[in-house]
């Protein structure tokens, strides 16, 4: 099982200005099987909430609550969110220079089980993952996002969900920069993880596009640190049709 429940999270960053509050009482429960997918405008909070609940250091969660599974998120190291089950895609995946990209998945794999897979079967399935993603075999041996195209950064972080089977997905944008044939290649990707038994996704985008391919159960429509609307798979269409607009402007009137 994996069920992520936010209550309430309000998240902060330090600006030139002083503190600024991102996320202002964001609540919401995706439980196993589902996916949902989070919409709305550019610095509506959407990557904030994604990175919060990863634990990056930049954002200071002022109050409300995140668990995993009844588990106190926020308690948790980074490395301890991953090995309980947490897993980011990011929209812009760091260069790690002279780290290859078999080694790291092998590390990553390790730290997460605990144990080393063993290797023959894990090369096996390595490459197997890396062809569904089209990605040769060479792929594994050139550093960790270095000189990496778009596509090719967004197919590798689905590699490393599909490798190291978490049982919630974050994913941020990981429709960004792709053509129509890499999009296809990624939402296949998800698609592959989504059909396994008890697992979750939080999908994080601005377009409607990746929706074509990935069906999701739940759309938020995030604007101004706090969701405005919710509903079914019909609203990310109603968005495509109408864009944000409206919740702009309620967004203005109320605050």
């Amino acid at each position: 099982m994996s069920t992520l429940e936010i209550n309430d999270l309000h998240v902060s960053v330090k600006t030139d200005d002083g503190d600024k509050e991102i996320l202002k009482g964001v609540t919401l429960t995706v439980k196993d099987g589902e996916t949902h997918a989070i919409m709305g405008p550019n610095g509506s909070g959407k990557s904030t909430l994604a990175y919060s609940i990863a634990g990056h250091p930049k954002y200071d969660i002022t109050s409300g609550t995140v668990t995993l599974d009844g588990n106190d998120v926020l308690a948790m190291t980074v490395d301890e969110r991953a090995r309980a089950g947490l897993f980011l895609a990011m929209q812009y995946p760091v260069e790690v220079p002279g780290v290859s990209v078999s080694n790291f998945l092998r590390t990553a794999k390790t730290a997460i089980d605990g144990e080393a897979p063993k290797l023959r079967t894990w090369v096996k399935e390595v490459n197997a993952t890396l062809a569904n993603l089209n990605l040769d075999a060479t792929f594994g041996q050139r550093s960790v996002n270095e000189g990496f195209s778009g596509g090719e950064k967004k197919r590798h972080e689905i590699a490393q969900m599909e490798l190291l089977d978490p049982g919630m997905a974050i994913l941020d944008e990981t429709d960004s920069g792709l053509d129509i044939d890499a999009l296809k290649i990624v939402s296949e990707g998800v698609n592959r993880f989504r059909a396994k038994d008890a697992k979750a996704v939080l999908l994080i985008t601005h377009y409607t596009r990746i929706l074509r391919y990935i069906q999701p159960d739940f759309v938020h429509v995030f604007v101004d640190g706090r969701i405005a609307d919710q509903g079914g798979p019909e609203l990310a269409e109603e968005l495509e049709a109408n864009g944000y607009d409206k919740y702009v402007k309620a967004a203005v009137t109320a605050g």
